[in-house]
């Protein structure tokens, strides 16, 4: 009987064993790096979009519910809501903001949400602000659909698939729109995110402030 007991647990333990990992696409390993895999218990997501410039400041914060598509975006002049999957012609331009301001904060995440980008090969190359050696691939949007159709991202992460700059280019042009670095990371409930974003020269900083995630 002990005999027959330990060729079953032996088989079970050779099965475990044996079980191949899950393989991950390089969108899932880069969004994983900056905490994806706990998104689904994200209820609320609060920020604040500042650009910095010289002495000059705007901002405007938001209060996302994903689990009810919801958006509420707050400014000096109003505060609007509305339904993410049932945008009404007043509640347009706000969504507008909210897509550009959530792509900034959360683009890690976009390479997975965004399915209907595609996502280059990486090379290895010097980036253009840090100098740094750092991996570079291309998210490339279809010409049509969307907001900005047919732009293009140059995305530099390094080997923890932790993005560290990127380069903007508009209609997918060959000179860079925008050149920007991902840094000052910070966890907020286990969701890594990059606080400021600066570029080589200048005093500009597009940054995000009062972040608040809260989980189930």
């Amino acid at each position: 009987m002990y005999r027959i007991l330990f060729i079953c647990l032996l088989f079970l333990s050779s099965c475990k064993e044996e079980q191949p990992q899950k393989e991950y696409t390089l969108a899932q390993k880069i969004a994983n790096a900056h905490g994806f895999e706990n998104w689904d218990s994200v209820k609320e997501f609060h920020f604040t979009f500042n650009v910095d410039k010289d002495s000059t400041h705007f901002g405007r914060s938001w209060i996302w519910k994903p689990k009810i598509n919801e958006v509420t975006m707050l400014t000096q002049k109003d505060t609007i809501t509305y339904k993410t999957n049932k945008i009404e012609q007043e509640s347009l331009n706000a969504d507008r903001a909210f897509i550009n301001d959530k792509y900034w904060a959360l683009l890690p995440f976009q390479l997975i949400w965004d399915t209907s980008a595609s996502l280059g090969q990486p090379i290895k190359i010097e980036a253009p602000i840090s100098k740094k050696e750092l991996y570079k691939v291309t998210l490339t949007y279809p010409a049509d659909g969307g907001y900005t159709p047919g732009d293009a991202y140059d995305i530099y992460y390094d080997d923890n698939f932790i993005i560290q700059e990127w380069v903007f280019r508009e209609a997918n042009a060959k000179e860079p729109s925008m050149t920007n670095t991902f840094e000052n990371y910070k966890d907020f409930n286990s969701i890594k995110l990059a606080q400021d974003h600066k570029k080589a020269e200048g005093n500009w900083n597009l940054n995000f402030t009062n972040i608040k995630v809260i989980t189930e």
